[in-house]
């Protein structure tokens, strides 16, 4: 038996007009029903949602606004669900909704929460239906896309494979819909540069994610152990092939001997940075060497407006950024307290500037 994490994307669950398309569900819903079959546990991370709301009201265009997105959310997940309820109860199986948001995987008390959820739930022999609750998700703390979402969830529920399908048939050596000389890349190892990228741009206008995202999702999945593919929503019988290898059936990721906890993947890899902190290489060899949490003394440069929680980037005195951490103070007093032993430190600044509990080193130690 092995444990699965599906990700459908926006792209492959709405037609050209934006709506809920209702073959591509009962494809997919047939696909997890034979992985069970098979003795497989199936969870599924589904995006669609909004643009499913912006079909239900007769939308022209999908607007930009937060508050007129989170209402389409609403209306588009209940409508989502329920197709997904239909086709699985057609094959004798039952959905579950599972909606998360990023402090379910920063809050240690939330993540349990959310990982014995979802665990009972394939121990009742249910297939969970996971998206961002995006309803009430601000700007300031969420997602975004799908795809980092279901890396997360793959850790969180110790999954064996992660299959992220898209309406590309894996990672190519350029665009194959604008390059006919593309070709696909068949494997790609747990040090390969291309899982350094971040996400960028949205794929389509119906969605959020792109290729760039499904990269930062293999990276935070392969940190993790677990092994991703990256494959087409519209190959027949995907599913089984990209869980077994099949040559062309995909893109695949391997694990990265690393094991990072969910708060430190969140930090790693899906958390926005809002500043970087510039630190001599006395800092930089501890913290790559020792463990250790980054102290004021190492500081060199701050840059950015952010306050304590806030995520940033740490850099060398070279430019490169080698790690990232959630800070414990803000900027200002980041910027005052730069180059100073702990025993000179204003009164009320933490000595860390960031603790080594909340600071993910991001090279191979």
């Amino acid at each position: 038996m092995m444990r699965i994490v599906v990700k459908i994307g926006t792209s492959s669950v709405t037609d050209e007009h934006g709506a809920i398309n209702d073959q591509a569900i009962a494809t997919l819903c047939d696909q997890v029903a034979q992985l069970r079959e098979q003795h497989h546990e199936v969870l599924v991370v589904t995006s669609g949602a909004v643009a499913g709301g912006v079909a239900a009201l007769g939308l022209s265009q999908r607007p930009t606004d937060t508050q007129t997105l989170q209402a389409l959310a609403a209306v588009g997940q209940s409508q989502l669900m329920n197709r997904y309820n239909h086709y699985l109860a057609a094959r004798s199986l039952i959905g579950a909704q599972v909606l998360l948001v990023p402090n379910d995987f920063i809050d240690r008390t939330q993540y349990l929460h959310a990982r014995q959820t979802l665990g009972r739930l394939l121990e009742l022999g249910c297939v969970p239906i996971i998206n961002e609750n995006d309803a009430i998700a601000s700007d300031e703390i969420r997602f975004g896309d799908n795809d980092r979402i279901a890396a997360l969830v793959a850790h969180s529920v110790g999954a064996d494979v992660l299959i992220l399908l898209t309406d590309i048939g894996g990672l190519f050596t350029s665009d194959p819909r604008t390059d006919p000389t593309a070709t696909l890349v068949a494997s790609v190892s747990a040090d390969d540069p291309l899982l350094s990228v971040h996400a960028g741009s949205a794929g389509t206008a119906r969605g959020s994610g792109g290729m760039a995202s499904k990269l930062s999702a293999a990276r935070i999945a392969s940190w993790s152990g677990v092994r991703t593919v990256i494959a087409s929503a519209s190959r027949i019988n995907v599913l089984q092939d990209a869980l077994n290898s099949v040559g062309g059936a995909g893109t695949q990721f391997l694990p990265h001997n690393r094991n990072l906890s969910a708060r430190k993947l969140w930090i790693a890899f899906a958390a926005q940075h809002v500043g970087t902190i510039v630190v001599d290489d006395g800092a930089r060899n501890a913290l790559i060497t020792r463990n250790t949490s980054l102290l004021h003394a190492g500081v060199v440069e701050v840059s950015g407006d952010f306050v304590g929680g806030d995520t940033v980037e740490i850099a060398d005195i070279r430019g490169e950024v080698f790690a990232r951490g959630m800070v414990g103070i803000d900027a200002v007093q980041a910027g005052a307290a730069a180059g100073l032993q702990s025993v000179d430190l204003p009164e009320g600044v933490v000595a860390e500037l960031v603790h080594r509990d909340d600071l993910v080193v991001l090279l191979d130690k």
